[in-house]
């Protein structure tokens, strides 16, 4: 093959994986196009079209390897838990009998009153303790112990 038609060759998977990563932003393609983009590089230095390839496939898996763990790592997105986490697994009294049909049920939790409701449908009765097993919104998802 001469000169410019790898050169158009390593420009178009440059391009075609650039459009692929704008697409996903997954951080799936972006090494082809670097190795493409040296590529492209080596053919206008005139460098045989095997050590082209060698050096596509060479610079996208090293720079896969050596950066992909440290660019999840930055944009992946941190969950950091709030105050209302820490309110799970305690421990809560029942106020008012929770019944789910009929959408009624208090618990008092660190002084404060919650509307609750039963994280398995059961009916608690009032002046029992029960475990605090998520929150949804303003609710106490409880279970008996």
């Amino acid at each position: 093959m001469n000169m410019d038609t790898m050169l158009f060759i390593w420009l178009g998977i440059v391009i075609v994986t650039l459009v692929i990563e704008i697409i996903t932003q997954g951080l799936t393609t972006i090494w082809f196009s670097i190795g493409g983009a040296v590529s492209a590089l080596l053919t206008i230095w005139d460098v045989p079209v095997w050590i082209q390839i060698a050096v596509f496939a060479g610079v996208s898996i090293l720079i896969m390897l050596l950066v992909r763990p440290v660019a999840k790592r930055i944009m992946s997105p941190s969950i950091t838990p709030t105050n209302i986490d820490q309110l799970i697994r305690e421990e809560g009294f029942v106020l008012e009998e929770i019944d789910n049909s009929r959408e009624t049920g208090k618990v008092r939790l660190r002084g404060i009153e919650w509307m609750a409701r039963s994280a398995d449908g059961e009916i608690i009765p009032a002046g029992v303790n029960v475990s605090i097993k998520s929150i949804e919104g303003v609710k106490l998802i409880v279970k008996g112990k």
